[in-house]
């Protein structure tokens, strides 16, 4: 029986956290996020949370996760007092679990979903909440001075939900605002809409790519592209099947699912 006393959290905002707090709980969990599993002890599951192939879509989210998670800690072990900027935060516990002591975090997300984050974790001196997305860009001109800071740019989920257009805009906005930073973008091929995506974990996303990274950089021919990395790229059992699968059709690797693009300008 359902508690009313919990929270009713969004889907878009639940499905992410709820995915990561059963992975923390598998055997062989890619990822160990307790935060998340204390947040969705709170909260009510909805239904888009309960149906379609879930175990896929925790594998694949708890990869480009981990994929994610290893960016920031190499980019923290250069720069231990770095600023790391989370753009469409949404519920992410990035900053609870690689907080090294001395970066500063700041958390960019619509009002309403800075509430949630507002009621679900606590408060640190170096971690700020503040109102931001990709398609309002206010908070560039609010950030604090840097001082020569190194600074990278996180977008894990939010770009997902961008059409190519508002993608391109954001891209070189920050391009041409910052002398150098840099950045780790989550992408979708332009094949994830296809039934083996499907299969895959993948869902409907507003964008699509033949090369995410190419296109990034045909945004900003000034950028330097340090790394890109699919899912499949990751050593996993659960992976197995797949990767022997992809090896007949390479073409596809970057295709068939979102992926990490790493780059610095």
């Amino acid at each position: 029986m359902v508690n009313s006393s919990r929270y009713r959290i969004p889907s878009e905002l639940l499905q992410p956290l709820w995915l990561r707090s059963r992975e923390s709980l598998a055997d062989d969990g890619l990822i160990y996020d307790p935060i998340a599993a204390a947040a969705c002890s709170q909260c009510q599951l909805v239904p888009d949370c309960l149906t379609g192939n879930v175990s896929e879509r925790q594998l694949l989210h708890a990869t480009l996760t981990l994929q994610c998670d290893k960016h920031v800690l190499k980019f923290l072990r250069r720069h231990p007092n770095g600023f790391i900027i989370n753009v469409g935060a949404g519920l992410d516990t990035r900053f609870y679990r690689l907080d090294n002591g001395r970066c500063r975090w700041f958390e960019l997300d619509t009002d309403e979903n800075l509430l949630w984050r507002e009621r679900l974790f606590h408060r640190s001196d170096r971690y700020t909440m503040q109102r931001g997305s990709v398609t309002d860009l206010s908070w560039l001109a609010s950030l604090p001075a840097r001082k020569n800071t190194p600074v990278l740019l996180l977008c894990d989920q939010a770009l997902l939900k961008c059409e190519r257009q508002e993608l391109a805009t954001f891209i070189q906005r920050i391009g041409c605002h910052f002398s150098q930073i840099e950045a780790c973008l989550v992408l979708a091929g332009d094949r994830c809409d296809s039934a083996l995506a499907k299969k895959m974990g993948a869902e409907q996303y507003s964008h699509g790519f033949k090369d995410p990274a190419q296109q990034v950089l045909n945004w900003l021919p000034w950028a330097e592209l340090i790394s890109r990395y699919s899912p499949l790229d990751h050593d996993c059992p659960r992976w197995r099947s797949w990767q022997r699968w992809i090896a007949r059709m390479p073409s596809l690797k970057y295709r068939v699912t979102p992926v990490l693009v790493h780059i610095r300008f």
